[in-house]
């Protein structure tokens, strides 16, 4: 099936990519809002993978916003290690804290505007708690896989994680918007991988214009 514009052609991708994944959620591990921003602000550069191995050490020192928030940043630092850049995500895990226990009576807020003033909180990790967490579809959560696979396929031209995100709000149903991010967060980890994308196994290959990508017989680019 060939599609003639880039909306029919959003759409499409929307509706095989629900059927592939037909119940989509984060690989994170939580338990709370709190868990899930702990964890989203660790998985940046890094893998879900490690960062579920480094949470349950860390949500059984600092149980509650309120412990993390009276924590030594070193300490924090200790234990997250591993994710990388952990000083910066130790100051920002920290700093995030106080504010909830100060400002936001130690609740992770519901808005994106008061997710925005959170230390380490950009608008991806806010879109990635307030849809998983609370069910608010404020936008759509773009990281390396979303941006790629919207670029190839021609659903945007921006390279900014935010343009990104505007020009995909156009083509989405707003109450898509958080399945949309795991959609293309799954199918970018499993097939249309930065390196050696999967196209001859690829079930949107008749969507796709492979923007970015040279030709299907020569290496592609990102």
């Amino acid at each position: 099936m060939r599609v003639s514009s880039i909306t029919a052609r959003a759409e499409a991708l929307r509706e095989r990519l629900a059927q592939r994944y037909p119940r989509p959620r984060t690989e994170l591990s939580w338990s709370s809002p709190w868990e899930l921003l702990v964890a989203t602000i660790l998985s940046a550069q890094c893998t879900d993978a490690r960062v579920n191995m480094v949470t349950p050490a860390l949500f059984a020192t600092w149980k509650t916003v309120e412990q993390m928030a009276t924590a030594d940043p070193a300490q924090i630092e200790s234990v997250i290690r591993s994710t990388g850049f952990f000083r910066n995500k130790a100051k920002n895990l920290h700093a995030s804290a106080v504010r909830i226990v100060i400002h936001f009576g130690g609740q992770v807020p519901r808005t994106m505007e008061e997710m925005l003033t959170l230390a380490g909180v950009a608008r991806k990790t806010a879109n990635v708690v307030l849809s998983n967490a609370y069910g608010v579809h404020a936008g759509i959560a773009v990281d390396t896989h979303v941006k790629r696979i919207s670029f190839r396929l021609g659903l945007t031209r921006q390279t900014n994680p935010d343009k990104v995100e505007q020009d995909l709000l156009k083509l989405f149903p707003l109450e898509s918007w958080g399945a949309i991010n795991h959609y293309l967060v799954l199918f970018g980890r499993e097939v249309c991988t930065a390196r050696k994308p999967l196209c001859d196994a690829c079930e949107l290959a008749d969507l796709c214009p492979r923007t970015g990508v040279i030709s299907r017989s020569a290496s592609p680019v990102t």
